[in-house]
Parts: structure tokens; C-alpha cells; sequence
């Protein structure tokens, strides 16, 4: 029987990030290391069935629709491999939320696809990058595992959960009141709930929407908070956005004038979402309503849902 692979697609990041200094964890360059030359310099990984591939090699601040494109391809076409177990994406920490994300929106893969990151460059004293790769290659060869998740510090995130919560410290991600799915303790995976599911079909049909545009349709986010005004929303409707995500106070409570900008937007054609500002929890709707919530879904999570809804 042949050894089925892990395929490691690299992105850039902290972890592929170098400083000048071994003692210096902020003032470094990110993207720095090929994804290559990271896996050769864990002796961990030495020996396992690893293939690699540098999709991309970037500070994730910058990430772009035409990266995550090209990222989503990459991934359907190693996943479509009966010879290849799961996937393992190397990415920075700013905007692994919102590709682990997409991905799971437009792939819903029913093998893991593992997003691994670091806090500290690859030259750091004492980098995290190494182990939280071991810890992914180890959910990647996990066989119940499926769907697209991320490891950090030992914790296994869900797609639709995981946000960045901290901006330092080594376990820099949280997976709100729901919860992270496991744990990888010494090599195994410990499970805590279900590895994410999606809806198969809508994942096909958001995929061939992605793989026909060049560009995603402009969604914007905009936050209410005291004496906010309807200008921003204004503007934007100006220059042609077909949706506007709130990052609304508390249960999706919007500031008044905020809200009458946002339903005369809704009245021209926008597509208007509310989500919550807040770090736990969800809008829960009450029946007098007016603007649709996010389903749960964060403010970066429901700007890319909606996005996708608007490819369709």
C-alpha cells in the first residue's frame, strides 16, 4: 500500500518571517523563507511523505484576492489526489482568519486543510513557527480529520471561529464562545467537537465563482460607535460598493443616524449585514429588524461571506 502525502503550501508569514537580531520578535521582515527550507530545519519532520509548494510569499497584511485565488486552485487540485492525506498552508497571522475563511467556504474539504503560523521570525531564540508546524503536519495526518482548520500554540481552530485575539503572545488566537475543536498533545490529537463541515455544493459553485472573476465584488466594513455619523456609508455608496458589513455595538444595535444612512444604501441596491463588534457572541434577531445579521459570523468573515454571495 502506498504512503499517502502531506502537501505543505507555503504563503509567507512571521514564520517564514527573519530579523537582523535572534532577540528581536517585532522588527523583522516577513516572508522571508522559503517553505521549503522551513520544513528542512525541523528534524521532526525528517522522513515523512511531505511534499511542498510556494503559492505565495507575503506579510499576510497584504493579502489579495489573486493570492487566495490562486491558493483556493492550488488546494482543489492537491485535494482531488488520492495519494495526498491532507494539506498544510503555511500563513501569517493577521489575516488567517479570513483565508481559513474562504477556504473553507469555497473548498468545504472533507480532508484537513491545516493553516500554521508563528508569533516569532524563523530567527528568533526560541521561534514558535517549528512546533506549531509539527503540530499541523500531526492534524493533517490525523485520519478523521477534515475541513479547514488552524493550529496555533497547540489548539486546533475551526474555520468559522478562529479570530486573532492577542498581539503578541504565542497563543495569539481564540475561538470565541464556541471554542477551539482539540488540542495536539505530544504528537496526538485530542478532540473536543466535530472538525468542520460545509455545504459541499455551495462550496462547488462559490469555487467556480472565484476561478471566473479577477477581482472580488467591493464589500466594505464600517463600525458604529458613539457619535457616529452616515458619511463613511455616503461615501461608499458614492463610489459604487455593492455591500456594507457593520461591526454593530453589542446585539447589532446601530447608531441612529449610522442606521438611516445604512437602510438609504439598502434603498439604492447595497447589500447591508450586521455583525458584531464584540469579541464573543452573536446577533441574536428580534422580530422589529430591519437589517439581515451575519449568522454568527464575524465583521471580516461576513464581509468575505457576503462577497461570495454577490460572485454567485
Amino acid at each position: 500500500m502506498s504512503v499517502k502525502k502531506i502537501v505543505v503550501l507555503g504563503t509567507g508569514g512571521t514564520i517564514a518571517g527573519t530579523a537582523s537580531s535572534a532577540d528581536d520578535n517585532v522588527g523583522y521582515t516577513a516572508a522571508q523563507v522559503g517553505v521549503a527550507q522551513l520544513l528542512a530545519a525541523i528534524p521532526a519532520l525528517q522522513g515523512l511523505p511531505l511534499h511542498t509548494e510556494q503559492v505565495a510569499q507575503l506579510d499576510s497584511k497584504d493579502m489579495t484576492f489573486e493570492v487566495w485565488r490562486l491558493l483556493a486552485a492550488r488546494c482543489a487540485h492537491w485535494l482531488a489526489q488520492d495519494d495526498v492525506q491532507g494539506l498544510v498552508i503555511t500563513h501569517g497571522t493577521d489575516t488567517l482568519e479570513e483565508t481559513a475563511f474562504f477556504l473553507q467556504a469555497v473548498l468545504a474539504p472533507a480532508k484537513p486543510v491545516v493553516l500554521a503560523c508563528a508569533m516569532r521570525p524563523s530567527t528568533a531564540i526560541a521561534p514558535d513557527g517549528p512546533q506549531n508546524l509539527i503540530d499541523a503536519v500531526n492534524v493533517a495526518l490525523c485520519a478523521p480529520a477534515r475541513g479547514v482548520v488552524a493550529v496555533c500554540a497547540g489548539v486546533i481552530h475551526g474555520a468559522a471561529d478562529v479570530q486573532k485575539v492577542h498581539t503578541y503572545r504565542l497563543d495569539a488566537f481564540g475561538s470565541g464562545d464556541a471554542g477551539p475543536i482539540g488540542y495536539v498533545e505530544e504528537g496526538a490529537v485530542r478532540l473536543l467537537r466535530a472538525w468542520p463541515q460545509g455545504d459541499v455544493q455551495a462550496a462547488g459553485r462559490a469555487l467556480a465563482a472565484v476561478a471566473r472573476v479577477t477581482a472580488m465584488p467591493p464589500v466594505e466594513i464600517v463600525m458604529s460607535h458613539a457619535a457616529a455619523t452616515g458619511a463613511v456609508v455616503r461615501a461608499l455608496v458614492a463610489l459604487g460598493v455593492r455591500g456594507i458589513v457593520v461591526a454593530a455595538t453589542g446585539n447589532g444595535t446601530v447608531h441612529t443616524e449610522l442606521r438611516e444612512a445604512l437602510r438609504q444604501a439598502r434603498a439604492a441596491g447595497v447589500r447591508v449585514v450586521r455583525a458584531t463588534r464584540c469579541a464573543n457572541g452573536r446577533v441574536l434577531p428580534a422580530a422589529a429588524d430591519d437589517l439581515p445579521h451575519s449568522a454568527g459570523l464575524s465583521p471580516v468573515k461576513a464581509r468575505i461571506a457576503l462577497a461570495l454571495e454577490l460572485m454567485d
